[in-house]
């Protein structure tokens, strides 16, 4: 076996203190916030003096972490954040969550927007789309009881 564990998904994102309250509210902590900047962090992501503000958070259950940057140097190049759903490249992260409706309310307070409809598959989930800070894709899904 040559992987151990998926370490963390990263979001670039304009306003990191509205991604941080957003997240927090869907149930994830924030696990720490530093700024990165420096000669290993432009050796590893090959940009040139490149200056990061950077908050990772964790899931609840401690084994999964979404990265939060936001880049202050070199400005950011490319947006990607209203791609439709079948965009090439980073689509989307999806929860898993308690109750999908009160999920949905909670998050919309904080501008999420659906995408499409809360749809049922099989007997095993209910599911959807919502667009969430700045227009990122993130998928929520409801286990159902069997």
């Amino acid at each position: 076996m040559t992987i151990k564990r998926m370490d963390n998904v990263g979001i670039v994102v304009d306003d990191l203190d509205a991604a941080i309250e957003f997240y927090t509210e869907l149930g994830l902590e924030l696990e720490g916030r530093a700024p990165i900047e420096g000669p290993w962090a432009d050796g590893v992501t090959g940009l040139r003096d490149m200056r990061v503000e950077m908050a990772m958070m964790r899931t609840p259950d401690g084994h999964s972490r979404l990265e939060l940057s936001r880049f202050l140097a070199p400005p950011v190049i490319a947006d990607h954040r209203n791609a439709p759903v079948n965009a090439l490249g980073y689509l989307r992260v999806m929860f898993t969550v308690v109750d999908i409706d009160d999920t949905l309310a909670r998050l919309r307070k904080r501008g999420a927007t659906l995408v499409g409809e809360v749809v049922r598959y099989q007997d095993v989930y209910r599911l959807c789309y919502i667009r969430g800070p700045e227009g990122i894709l993130i998928g929520l899904a409801q286990e159902l009881g069997r």
